[in-house]
């Protein structure tokens, strides 16, 4: 099977260079002193106990990669569209109520898609714009209203486009950039969710896809890497402008790369990590960009080359990133922003890339979806609890749910080194 950014529009769900991802057991011993009748102080293993473990309850009814999740207003999780397990861009969507654990059908999309992007606006709806569906990507764009739970069309795109960037911007409007029609696009659009209307705005300095945009402090918006016209990794990276509506250069990335994450750190610095470089090589590197100086410098390696992963920003600051590594015994990671150290953070249940993570109101990461071992759509979901660094298994409502001790409770064991870029 040749790679994504070889392939034709025939083939172009299909997916990349697989993964083997497994899972391994990873733990912290956690010993603490107890004043115990005047004996002295102990070390117990509170582990051996902890409550920590694999629970059943409901999960997506429908197996999906490649999708979109994003936190509602009232707490719960909508999950739209994505690859279903025979190779189908999907219509449906469902609910994920983090208070009973168990996921619900909710309105159908209009249209059937794939790689598309979702963003909560400012009133509360979601917009969904774009994507592929066979044979070709989509111009299209839909609004889901959480109080009707129903999708209703809005204006389309000028261009239709997948694995494009959307980032709200501080005025309310949304920003699409770049994306892939059949080739890398330079185009960009703004839409208005007052009028629902699309407007072009200023092309890229370079066609892009499978990059990566950040909303900065000063309102711009950093693109990083990506994909050219030539299906080659990018180091380019560009600053958008709302006032102005124009893309200026900005320094670029060490290494190209694409399928990569960014995140923005309270530090005020972003964090690009992983992705794929030249020839599919797995990345482990990790850059930082500075918004004052408008440089890259150098970050901490992962542990494990990872691409199609995801990056969530918790509350403490750290970066968790799940998925997406090659390595059968790999650990899914924190970042601490304030060491520029990364530490395991646990294994996943189900090994997976191409999923989506969301951080939840109450501090946990819903984990859902994606592709799994086999390269077939998972329906399983997992949460992650940064409180106690416990995986615990959101398991699909078909089949016997799993059970066990969380990786959290298991033997001690250092990440294997790699050579990794």
């Amino acid at each position: 099977m040749k790679n994504i950014r070889t392939k034709t529009m025939k083939t172009l769900h299909s997916l990349k260079a697989g993964l083997r991802p497994a899972f391994s057991i990873v733990a912290r011993r956690i010993a603490f002193p107890l004043l115990f009748l005047g004996v002295g102080l102990v070390l117990v293993q509170p582990c051996a106990s902890a409550p920590f473990g694999f629970e059943e309850t409901g999960g997506l009814s429908v197996a999906r990669s490649d999708h979109t999740a994003i936190l509602l207003p009232n707490g719960k999780v909508v999950v739209a569209g994505g690859l279903g397990r025979q190779g189908n861009s999907l219509t449906s969507a469902e609910l994920y109520d983090p208070v009973t654990g168990v996921w619900t059908s909710t309105g159908s999309l209009v249209t059937a898609r794939h790689f598309h992007t979702a963003n909560l606006l400012r009133n509360g709806k979601v917009l969904v714009v774009g994507g592929f569906t066979y044979p070709s990507s989509l111009a299209s764009a839909e609004l889901y209203d959480p109080a009707t739970e129903t999708w209703t069309l809005t204006g389309n795109l000028a261009t239709g486009r997948h694995f494009h960037t959307a980032t709200l911007l501080r005025n309310g409007k949304l920003l699409v950039a770049g994306g892939n029609n059949g080739t890398s696009v330079a185009s960009a659009e703004l839409y208005d969710p007052v009028t629902g209307i699309w407007t072009s705005t200023g092309s890229l300095l370079t066609a892009r896809s499978e990059h990566t945009a950040t909303l900065l402090p000063n309102g711009k918006v950093l693109v990083a890497g990506g994909l050219d016209s030539g299906f080659q990794p990018l180091a380019s990276a560009e600053l958008y402008d709302p006032a102005s509506g124009t893309w200026i250069p900005t320094g670029s990335l060490a290494t190209p790369r694409d399928v990569h994450t960014a995140t923005f750190l309270p530090s005020g610095k972003v964090l690009v990590a992983g992705g794929l470089a030249a020839r599919n090589r797995r990345l482990s590197s990790a850059e930082l960009y500075d918004p004052s100086s408008g440089t890259w410098a150098n970050g901490a390696n992962m542990s494990e080359p990872r691409q199609s992963h995801t990056a969530t920003l918790l509350r403490d600051g750290n970066v968790l990133v799940t998925g997406g590594a090659a390595h059968p015994q790999a650990n899914e990671e924190l970042y601490d922003f304030v060491s520029n150290t990364w530490m395991p953070a646990g294994s996943l249940v189900d090994a997976r890339q191409r999923h989506t993570a969301t951080l939840l109101r109450s501090g946990k990461v819903l984990i859902a979806g994606g592709l799994g071992d086999s390269f077939a759509p998972l329906a399983s979901a997992e949460l992650y609890d940064p409180a106690s660094g416990a995986l615990e298994l959101r398991h699909a409502a078909k089949g016997r749910p799993k059970r066990g001790k969380s990786s959290a409770c298991a033997v001690a064991r250092e990440p294997r080194d790699h050579k990794s870029s």
